[in-house]
Protein backbone atom coordinates (compact mmCIF):
# COMPACT_ATOMS: atom_id res chain seq x y z
CA UNK A 1 0.00 0.00 0.00
CA UNK A 2 0.90 3.37 -0.84
CA UNK A 3 2.23 5.42 1.86
CA UNK A 4 0.42 8.69 2.62
CA UNK A 5 1.12 12.21 4.34
CA UNK A 6 -0.87 14.43 5.01
CA UNK A 7 0.55 16.84 2.31
CA UNK A 8 0.29 14.64 0.01
CA UNK A 9 -3.83 13.89 0.93
CA UNK A 10 -4.47 17.42 0.98
CA UNK A 11 -2.72 18.09 -2.39
CA UNK A 12 -5.22 15.17 -3.83
CA UNK A 13 -8.37 16.45 -2.29
CA UNK A 14 -7.74 19.96 -3.44
CA UNK A 15 -6.52 18.26 -6.88
CA UNK A 16 -10.18 16.83 -7.16
CA UNK A 17 -11.98 19.69 -6.30
CA UNK A 18 -9.96 21.82 -9.15
CA UNK A 19 -10.77 19.37 -11.68
CA UNK A 20 -14.68 19.32 -10.78
CA UNK A 21 -14.78 22.78 -10.29
CA UNK A 22 -13.50 23.12 -13.85
CA UNK A 23 -15.64 20.61 -15.32
CA UNK A 24 -18.65 22.14 -13.79
CA UNK A 25 -17.68 25.81 -15.04
CA UNK A 26 -17.14 24.42 -18.65
CA UNK A 27 -21.48 23.76 -18.42
CA UNK A 28 -22.19 27.83 -18.69
CA UNK A 29 -21.10 28.03 -22.00
CA UNK A 30 -23.65 25.05 -22.78
CA UNK A 31 -26.05 26.95 -21.16
CA UNK A 32 -27.92 26.92 -24.60
CA UNK A 33 -30.59 26.52 -27.35
CA UNK A 34 -30.90 22.94 -26.27
CA UNK A 35 -31.21 23.51 -22.21
CA UNK A 36 -33.55 26.34 -23.15
CA UNK A 37 -35.60 23.63 -25.18
CA UNK A 38 -35.36 20.65 -22.07
CA UNK A 39 -36.74 23.64 -19.83
CA UNK A 40 -39.56 24.05 -22.00
CA UNK A 41 -40.91 20.32 -22.51
CA UNK A 42 -40.21 19.61 -19.15
CA UNK A 43 -42.09 22.79 -18.38
CA UNK A 44 -44.99 21.90 -20.97
CA UNK A 45 -44.99 18.35 -19.39
CA UNK A 46 -48.75 17.61 -17.94
CA UNK A 47 -47.40 14.47 -16.49
CA UNK A 48 -44.48 13.49 -14.49
CA UNK A 49 -40.54 13.89 -15.48
CA UNK A 50 -39.33 10.57 -15.07
CA UNK A 51 -35.50 10.62 -14.28
CA UNK A 52 -33.82 7.09 -15.21
CA UNK A 53 -30.02 6.32 -15.38
CA UNK A 54 -27.69 3.39 -14.05
CA UNK A 55 -24.71 2.84 -11.90
CA UNK A 56 -23.68 6.17 -10.61
CA UNK A 57 -25.59 7.92 -13.07
CA UNK A 58 -28.61 6.42 -12.09
CA UNK A 59 -27.65 8.00 -8.07
CA UNK A 60 -27.45 11.35 -9.63
CA UNK A 61 -30.91 10.64 -11.45
CA UNK A 62 -32.39 9.61 -8.38
CA UNK A 63 -30.71 13.18 -6.80
CA UNK A 64 -32.31 14.84 -9.75
CA UNK A 65 -35.64 13.87 -9.55
CA UNK A 66 -36.42 14.77 -5.98
CA UNK A 67 -34.01 18.06 -6.43
CA UNK A 68 -37.06 18.94 -9.78
CA UNK A 69 -39.61 16.87 -7.26
CA UNK A 70 -38.87 19.95 -4.26
CA UNK A 71 -38.71 22.43 -6.74
CA UNK A 72 -42.11 22.95 -8.41
CA UNK A 73 -41.51 19.62 -11.42
CA UNK A 74 -43.11 16.62 -10.07
CA UNK A 75 -40.97 13.91 -11.10
CA UNK A 76 -39.37 10.65 -9.63
CA UNK A 77 -36.74 8.40 -10.61
CA UNK A 78 -37.33 4.57 -12.33
CA UNK A 79 -34.38 2.61 -12.52
CA UNK A 80 -33.61 1.14 -16.44
CA UNK A 81 -32.87 -2.05 -15.70
CA UNK A 82 -36.48 -2.45 -14.09
CA UNK A 83 -37.99 -0.74 -16.24
CA UNK A 84 -37.83 -3.48 -18.41
CA UNK A 85 -39.51 -5.43 -16.40
CA UNK A 86 -42.56 -3.99 -15.94
CA UNK A 87 -41.70 -0.90 -14.25
CA UNK A 88 -42.50 0.94 -17.41
CA UNK A 89 -45.91 0.75 -16.77
CA UNK A 90 -45.38 3.89 -14.78
CA UNK A 91 -44.55 6.12 -17.83
CA UNK A 92 -47.89 7.62 -19.69
CA UNK A 93 -47.69 9.67 -22.67
CA UNK A 94 -47.96 12.46 -20.87
CA UNK A 95 -44.80 12.36 -19.38
CA UNK A 96 -41.26 13.37 -20.46
CA UNK A 97 -37.90 11.49 -19.71
CA UNK A 98 -34.46 12.53 -18.76
CA UNK A 99 -32.29 10.00 -19.38
CA UNK A 100 -28.56 10.26 -18.26
CA UNK A 101 -25.46 8.39 -19.89
CA UNK A 102 -22.17 9.39 -19.52
CA UNK A 103 -21.15 6.67 -22.68
CA UNK A 104 -24.35 7.29 -24.33
CA UNK A 105 -24.61 3.73 -25.03
CA UNK A 106 -26.08 2.22 -21.75
CA UNK A 107 -27.67 -1.38 -22.75
CA UNK A 108 -30.66 -0.63 -20.23
CA UNK A 109 -31.61 2.82 -21.16
CA UNK A 110 -31.31 1.83 -25.02
CA UNK A 111 -33.68 -1.04 -24.62
CA UNK A 112 -36.38 1.46 -23.49
CA UNK A 113 -35.96 3.75 -26.39
CA UNK A 114 -38.04 2.02 -28.81
CA UNK A 115 -41.18 1.51 -26.39
CA UNK A 116 -40.50 5.03 -25.47
CA UNK A 117 -40.95 6.02 -28.90
CA UNK A 118 -44.19 3.85 -29.51
CA UNK A 119 -45.48 5.87 -26.42
CA UNK A 120 -44.29 9.50 -28.15
CA UNK A 121 -42.58 10.52 -24.79
CA UNK A 122 -40.17 13.20 -25.51
CA UNK A 123 -36.59 11.92 -24.40
CA UNK A 124 -33.99 14.59 -23.14
CA UNK A 125 -30.52 12.95 -22.76
CA UNK A 126 -27.60 13.94 -20.93
CA UNK A 127 -24.47 12.34 -21.95
CA UNK A 128 -20.92 12.91 -22.68
CA UNK A 129 -20.75 11.93 -25.95
CA UNK A 130 -22.69 14.03 -28.86
CA UNK A 131 -22.15 11.10 -31.25
CA UNK A 132 -23.63 8.19 -29.15
CA UNK A 133 -26.64 6.42 -29.69
CA UNK A 134 -28.63 8.06 -27.15
CA UNK A 135 -27.76 11.44 -27.87
CA UNK A 136 -28.74 10.65 -31.61
CA UNK A 137 -32.50 9.50 -30.61
CA UNK A 138 -32.98 11.78 -28.32
CA UNK A 139 -35.27 15.10 -28.66
CA UNK A 140 -33.01 17.14 -27.03
CA UNK A 141 -29.52 16.59 -26.00
CA UNK A 142 -27.45 18.43 -23.11
CA UNK A 143 -23.40 17.59 -23.46
CA UNK A 144 -22.04 16.91 -19.78
CA UNK A 145 -19.09 15.76 -21.16
CA UNK A 146 -15.62 16.31 -18.93
CA UNK A 147 -12.32 16.78 -19.98
CA UNK A 148 -11.13 13.83 -17.54
CA UNK A 149 -12.30 12.67 -14.05
CA UNK A 150 -10.72 13.35 -11.17
CA UNK A 151 -10.25 9.94 -10.53
CA UNK A 152 -6.11 9.91 -11.57
CA UNK A 153 -7.25 5.87 -13.16
CA UNK A 154 -9.81 7.06 -15.26
CA UNK A 155 -12.15 5.05 -13.62
CA UNK A 156 -14.54 6.13 -10.93
CA UNK A 157 -17.28 8.26 -12.72
CA UNK A 158 -16.24 12.10 -10.47
CA UNK A 159 -16.28 14.95 -12.86
CA UNK A 160 -18.33 13.49 -15.06
CA UNK A 161 -21.28 12.73 -12.40
CA UNK A 162 -20.82 16.18 -10.95
CA UNK A 163 -21.19 17.81 -14.58
CA UNK A 164 -24.83 15.77 -14.46
CA UNK A 165 -25.77 16.69 -11.49
CA UNK A 166 -24.96 20.97 -12.05
CA UNK A 167 -26.72 20.60 -15.37
CA UNK A 168 -29.91 19.04 -13.59
CA UNK A 169 -29.56 21.54 -10.96
CA UNK A 170 -29.48 24.32 -13.69
CA UNK A 171 -32.47 22.90 -15.28
CA UNK A 172 -34.68 22.62 -12.05
CA UNK A 173 -33.59 26.05 -10.92
CA UNK A 174 -34.60 27.30 -14.37
CA UNK A 175 -38.00 25.81 -13.98
CA UNK A 176 -38.58 26.81 -10.03
CA UNK A 177 -37.94 30.29 -11.61
CA UNK A 178 -40.03 30.05 -14.33
CA UNK A 179 -43.09 28.63 -12.64
CA UNK A 180 -42.76 31.53 -10.05
CA UNK A 181 -42.05 28.85 -7.38
CA UNK A 182 -42.22 30.65 -3.77
CA UNK A 183 -40.35 29.74 -0.45
CA UNK A 184 -44.28 29.05 0.53
CA UNK A 185 -44.68 26.43 -2.52
CA UNK A 186 -41.13 24.90 -1.64
CA UNK A 187 -42.78 24.83 2.52
CA UNK A 188 -45.61 22.57 1.14
CA UNK A 189 -43.51 20.26 -0.26
CA UNK A 190 -40.94 20.15 2.98
CA UNK A 191 -44.10 20.42 5.78
CA UNK A 192 -41.02 18.73 8.16
CA UNK A 193 -38.04 20.93 7.37
CA UNK A 194 -37.37 23.91 9.56
CA UNK A 195 -38.41 26.31 6.25
CA UNK A 196 -42.09 24.04 6.09
CA UNK A 197 -42.48 24.84 9.76
CA UNK A 198 -41.45 28.64 9.79
CA UNK A 199 -43.73 29.38 6.97
CA UNK A 200 -46.67 26.90 7.93
CA UNK A 201 -46.98 26.30 11.19
CA UNK A 202 -49.52 28.73 12.74
CA UNK A 203 -50.28 30.14 16.23
CA UNK A 204 -53.19 27.91 16.50
CA UNK A 205 -51.14 24.62 15.64
CA UNK A 206 -49.46 25.22 18.63
CA UNK A 207 -51.22 26.48 21.20
CA UNK A 208 -52.52 25.33 24.53
CA UNK A 209 -56.28 25.59 24.65
CA UNK A 210 -59.76 24.42 27.04
CA UNK A 211 -58.55 23.17 30.62
CA UNK A 212 -54.79 24.09 29.73
CA UNK A 213 -55.06 27.82 29.09
CA UNK A 214 -54.91 29.66 32.09
CA UNK A 215 -57.44 32.36 33.39
CA UNK A 216 -58.05 34.48 36.68
CA UNK A 217 -60.83 36.76 37.21
CA UNK A 218 -59.80 40.83 37.61
CA UNK A 219 -60.77 40.14 41.41
CA UNK A 220 -58.50 37.31 41.66
CA UNK A 221 -55.84 37.32 44.79
CA UNK A 222 -52.81 37.27 44.02
CA UNK A 223 -52.56 33.54 45.32
CA UNK A 224 -55.27 32.62 42.94
CA UNK A 225 -52.82 33.49 40.38
CA UNK A 226 -49.88 31.86 41.09
CA UNK A 227 -51.75 29.09 42.00
CA UNK A 228 -53.27 29.01 38.34
CA UNK A 229 -49.95 29.48 37.14
CA UNK A 230 -48.37 26.26 38.62
CA UNK A 231 -51.56 23.99 37.81
CA UNK A 232 -51.37 24.91 34.16
CA UNK A 233 -47.39 24.98 34.00
CA UNK A 234 -46.93 27.74 31.12
CA UNK A 235 -45.16 30.31 33.50
CA UNK A 236 -47.76 32.60 33.11
CA UNK A 237 -51.83 33.12 33.04
CA UNK A 238 -54.23 35.14 31.63
CA UNK A 239 -56.09 38.15 33.34
CA UNK A 240 -60.09 38.86 32.18
CA UNK A 241 -62.52 41.00 32.84
CA UNK A 242 -66.51 40.05 33.70
CA UNK A 243 -66.95 39.63 30.36
CA UNK A 244 -64.36 36.98 29.44
CA UNK A 245 -62.43 39.77 27.36
CA UNK A 246 -58.46 40.21 28.08
CA UNK A 247 -56.88 42.95 30.18
CA UNK A 248 -54.05 41.38 31.48
CA UNK A 249 -50.96 38.96 31.60
CA UNK A 250 -49.32 38.06 34.98
CA UNK A 251 -46.21 36.22 34.23
CA UNK A 252 -43.10 34.39 36.28
CA UNK A 253 -41.27 38.28 35.72
CA UNK A 254 -44.60 39.98 37.18
CA UNK A 255 -44.01 37.75 40.43
CA UNK A 256 -40.09 38.22 40.53
CA UNK A 257 -41.02 42.41 40.07
CA UNK A 258 -44.04 41.59 43.06
CA UNK A 259 -41.46 40.02 45.69
CA UNK A 260 -39.50 42.91 45.94
CA UNK A 261 -42.35 44.70 47.03
CA UNK A 262 -43.55 45.11 50.59
CA UNK A 263 -46.71 43.32 50.41
CA UNK A 264 -49.22 40.62 51.97
CA UNK A 265 -49.55 38.20 49.62
CA UNK A 266 -52.56 36.71 50.82
CA UNK A 267 -54.28 39.76 50.60
CA UNK A 268 -53.13 41.34 47.44
CA UNK A 269 -54.52 41.07 44.19
CA UNK A 270 -53.88 39.99 40.26
CA UNK A 271 -55.22 43.71 39.56
CA UNK A 272 -52.41 45.59 41.57
CA UNK A 273 -49.48 43.55 39.61
CA UNK A 274 -50.86 42.25 36.23
CA UNK A 275 -49.14 43.74 33.37
CA UNK A 276 -52.39 45.75 31.45
CA UNK A 277 -53.27 45.87 27.77
CA UNK A 278 -50.25 42.77 26.72
CA UNK A 279 -49.15 42.12 23.32
CA UNK A 280 -51.74 39.17 22.23
CA UNK A 281 -51.82 37.21 18.25
CA UNK A 282 -54.69 35.67 16.44
CA UNK A 283 -54.45 32.11 16.29
CA UNK A 284 -53.94 32.20 12.17
CA UNK A 285 -50.81 34.20 12.78
CA UNK A 286 -47.52 32.20 11.64
CA UNK A 287 -45.86 30.83 14.69
CA UNK A 288 -42.53 32.54 13.67
CA UNK A 289 -44.36 35.90 13.62
CA UNK A 290 -45.02 35.11 17.20
CA UNK A 291 -41.36 34.55 17.62
CA UNK A 292 -40.83 37.67 16.01
CA UNK A 293 -43.12 39.75 18.54
CA UNK A 294 -41.67 37.85 21.61
CA UNK A 295 -38.35 38.67 20.86
CA UNK A 296 -38.92 42.38 19.38
CA UNK A 297 -41.23 43.26 22.40
CA UNK A 298 -38.76 41.40 24.56
CA UNK A 299 -41.65 40.46 26.71
CA UNK A 300 -41.25 38.96 29.96
CA UNK A 301 -41.22 35.12 30.39
CA UNK A 302 -41.40 34.99 26.62
CA UNK A 303 -45.22 33.95 26.78
CA UNK A 304 -48.72 35.23 24.39
CA UNK A 305 -51.96 35.23 24.96
CA UNK A 306 -54.09 34.21 21.93
CA UNK A 307 -57.09 35.85 21.47
CA UNK A 308 -60.18 35.99 19.04
CA UNK A 309 -61.68 38.92 16.99
CA UNK A 310 -63.06 40.37 20.10
CA UNK A 311 -60.71 39.83 22.84
CA UNK A 312 -61.63 36.87 24.01
CA UNK A 313 -58.38 34.24 24.97
CA UNK A 314 -58.93 31.26 23.35
CA UNK A 315 -55.16 30.06 23.35
CA UNK A 316 -51.91 30.33 25.32
CA UNK A 317 -48.24 30.10 24.42
CA UNK A 318 -45.15 30.60 25.66
CA UNK A 319 -41.21 30.37 24.35
CA UNK A 320 -40.75 26.52 25.46
CA UNK A 321 -43.67 25.41 22.65
CA UNK A 322 -41.93 27.78 19.87
CA UNK A 323 -38.84 25.25 20.38
CA UNK A 324 -40.62 22.56 20.53
CA UNK A 325 -42.19 22.71 17.63
CA UNK A 326 -39.18 23.64 16.03
CA UNK A 327 -40.03 27.20 14.84
CA UNK A 328 -37.35 28.82 16.08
Amino acid sequence: MRRMNSETLIAAGRRTIAIEAAAAAALEARIDGAFADAAALMMRCAGRVIVTGMGKSGHIAGKLAATFASTGTPAFFVHPGEASHGDLGMVTTQDVVVALSYSGETAEILTILPLLGRLGVPLIAMTGKPGSTLAARAHVHLDVSVEIEACPLELAPTSSTTAALVMGDALAIALLEARNFTAEDFARSHPGGTLGRRLLLTVADVMHTGGALPLVGERAMLREALLEMTAKGLGMTGVIDTGGRLIGLFTDGDLRRALDRDLDIKRAEIADFMTRAPKTVGPDVLAAEAVRLLETHRIGGGALMVVDHETRPIGALNMQDLLRAGVI
